[in-house]
């Protein structure tokens, strides 16, 4: 496993982390510019979308017990393509650049296997985080097809978005 430069853990997510990761999505999602959440999504929806209907969430802490990052793990599709899980990882902005990313895409890999998934996809990665892009091909996934346009960046306009797999088990 990578280690940050920032030493972390990672845990489950417990509802009095919430207070801390809200801050960090809602950040993530109103500069629109790496998901599709609209930037003015309430605490509501995101706290359903991130924690109440995905099979797990987990957050990233630091040393001091500050939040560093949260991801969750779901199923990508129901019934016969429920065995490939598709995550979404924000890493809070002081933390960035530090292999908090990394981390937790390591750790959701784990956890994918263990709950029984068999890949991992990520369906919206914009072209234009070229980070993201180049940390999830370091780690092992392919970009298995591009969607020209598919997403409506906040300063670029409409930019292509990439579908990435990785298959997990043999």
């Amino acid at each position: 496993m990578t280690t940050p430069a920032t030493p972390a853990t990672i845990r489950p997510l417990e509802a009095a982390d919430w207070p801390a990761v809200w801050p960090i999505l809602r950040a993530t999602f109103q500069a629109g510019d790496t998901y599709a959440f609209a930037p003015d999504s309430t605490e509501g929806e995101i706290h359903k979308a991130w924690v109440e209907l995905p099979a797990a969430t987990f957050v990233a802490r630091g040393v001091g017990g500050q939040i560093l990052g949260t991801y969750f793990i779901k199923p990508n599709q129901a019934g016969l393509g429920a065995h490939v899980c598709n995550c979404g990882y924000v890493v809070a902005p002081v933390a960035q650049g530090q292999g908090v990313a990394s981390l937790m895409c390591e750790h959701s890999q784990q956890q994918a296997v263990a709950m029984g998934f068999r890949a991992m996809q990520f369906n919206l990665v914009v072209a234009s985080n070229v980070r993201a892009v180049r940390l999830w091909q370091h780690l092992g996934f392919a970009v298995v097809g591009t969607l020209p346009g598919a997403f409506r960046h906040h300063t670029l306009g409409y930019v292509d978005a990439h579908v990435m797999f990785k298959t997990l088990v043999a």
